[in-house]
């Protein structure tokens, strides 16, 4: 992984790819298929590079083909890289630090470029992975955690769940979890780990709250 220690050593332009759903956290992994042509071109330009890309998401309006991004992304380092023999690339980008979507370069490079502004995120970069929550918010967060997982028909692996440090917990589950782009992007904003827990639960409570789409009127 990069040294990035400080802000200063973190890029200041940076390409980015639009991606509605996709999630990347600081110290998160994402992996990604890529196959259009301009963001194949992305990823042979950022491995020639520094190996960086930003993730971000869209906000309703614009162009389709060039929609309005998001105020705030998450920049990632490309820490795997495979060719397919169909000419595809599978990636995992690893989060290293979230950023406000600054001036958007006018650049001949068929995917989009912009100034990255770290400033509010420098704690990304000195993440505390030893950080709880108090033992009531987090029986609150599992049994929100249960009920979500229990309503989708999903399931997870509750002992690595119940001895994971709370930052990779959360984090794994923000990005893996099948919320809606506008919760997603709630959560990339959230200020720190303790709001995107607090958020986290609450999205998930509300989620539970919600009447089944399939069950049968009171008669």
């Amino acid at each position: 992984m990069a040294p990035y220690r400080k802000l200063s050593d973190l890029p200041q332009v940076i390409p980015v790819f639009p991606l509605d759903g996709a999630l990347l956290l600081p110290g998160g992994d994402l992996p990604l298929q890529i196959f259009e042509p301009r963001y194949l071109n992305m990823v042979d330009d950022a491995m020639a590079g520094d190996r960086v890309i930003g993730m971000i998401q869209t906000k309703p309006g614009g162009d389709r083909t060039r929609p309005i991004l998001a105020n705030v992304g998450c920049m990632g380092r490309i820490t795997s890289y495979a060719e397919t023999s169909d000419g595809r690339y599978l990636i995992t980008l690893t989060g290293v630090c979230r950023f406000e979507a600054g001036e958007e370069l006018i650049l001949r490079t068929p995917y989009r470029q912009l100034r990255a502004k770290y400033d509010r995120f420098e704690a990304d970069l000195s993440r505390d992975e030893e950080h709880q929550a108090p033992t009531e918010a987090r029986n609150r967060f599992a049994a929100a955690l249960k009920r979500y997982l229990n309503r989708r028909e999903l399931d997870i692996d509750w002992e690595t769940a119940s001895t994971a440090p709370l930052e990779a917990l959360v984090n794994s589950l923000c990005m893996g979890l099948p919320f809606e782009p506008a919760e997603k992007q709630a959560l990339v904003e959230a200020p720190d780990l303790t709001a995107r827990f607090d958020t986290l639960t609450a999205l998930l409570e509300i989620d539970a709250s919600e009447p089944d789409d399939d069950a049968q009127p009171l008669q």
